[in-house]
């Protein structure tokens, strides 16, 4: 066994040799604790303190999450919300994803990119979510409404982002269909990056249908992919809100879809409570990694 004093001789003559590799490195380093690694260590630190931008932070320990859990009743249905939108939206955007991103594979070329320009186009066009304002409105004019009054369905119109009965169920259809994209092109570059010649091995070894060809080769070669995409869907899912608040305004009625980006960005763009938001984003943080870490773990059983 090497002497502690030879180990950090070895490693320091390793990090010298390849001076020029950490050299490049460097800026993405920096950048990266800047502006990620910093910001979370600050809102972590903030979520244990009373600060509201006037006066000095004050060390309060635990406080904050006591309140949120405790006293905060919105904080409570904003937590149910983002829940059922995550274990809704996340896992069905995911495989919807991969699933039109693999039918999408098989077409021609011409044919496969225009394809895939139209289901990137949500994301391409950013805010182009509020063509469901004139899709979803609540009078006779909205085109959903308009279209079953029409078929008569029904005799008067719905406010679909404004009925508790409607609003969750609009909200993840928009949802779902805002997620076909980063995810889904994803997919389609890890299909594209497989080598087919490795399918004529596969058959030989024992595969004998499209499925086994999925599950014992596609799906292993594109680890790196399903990972990505799993952290975007996440991300998607978990931190829904603009998107409420653009459609269905804030708050929305009766709090019945509040989620805690629409909470955390009350507390902080609102009533300037930093501390509080600071704990409210950490547990948003907390809950995907959380769900980041399961999906790691749901991703290495593929192909076994």
């Amino acid at each position: 066994m090497a002497a502690p004093g030879t180990y950090r001789e070895s490693l320091g003559k390793r990090i010298w040799q390849a001076k020029y590799s950490y050299l490049m490195l460097a800026p993405f380093t920096i950048l990266f604790v800047l502006f990620t690694v910093l910001p979370v260590a600050i809102a972590i630190w903030f979520s244990f303190t009373n600060y509201d931008m006037l006066h000095n932070a004050s060390f309060t320990g635990l406080e904050n999450y006591m309140r949120m859990f405790l006293d905060d009743d919105v904080f409570l249905i904003a937590l149910k919300n983002t829940l059922i939108f995550a274990l809704v939206t996340g896992p069905i955007s995911y495989f919807m994803c991969f699933f039109f991103a693999w039918l999408i594979n098989e077409l021609k070329p011409a044919l496969r990119a225009v394809a895939t320009l139209v289901f990137y186009a949500p994301v391409l066009s950013g805010s182009v979510f509020t063509v469901w304002q004139f899709i979803l409105s609540p009078d006779r004019y909205g085109m959903l409404n308009g279209f079953l009054i029409n078929l008569g369905v029904m005799q008067t119109p719905i406010s679909w982002l404004l009925d508790t009965r409607y609003i969750m169920t609009a909200l993840i259809i928009v949802q779902l269909w805002m997620s076909l994209g980063t995810g889904f092109l994803a997919f389609i570059a890890g299909l594209q990056g497989v080598d087919t010649t490795l399918y004529e091995a596969a058959s030989i070894d024992g595969v004998r249908n499209r499925f086994q060809e999925l599950w014992y080769v596609t799906l292993p070669l594109m680890k790196p992919q399903l990972l990505f995409s799993a952290v975007m869907s996440i991300t998607g899912s978990f931190g829904i809100g603009p998107m409420i608040t653009q459609l269905a305004g804030y708050p929305t009625i009766n709090y019945s879809a509040h989620t805690i980006m629409n909470h955390l960005q009350d507390y902080a763009g609102t009533r300037f409570e930093v501390g509080y938001a600071s704990a409210i984003a950490t547990i948003l943080f907390a809950m995907m990694v959380l769900m980041n870490k399961a999906i790691q773990k749901l991703l290495n059983k593929v192909g076994s």
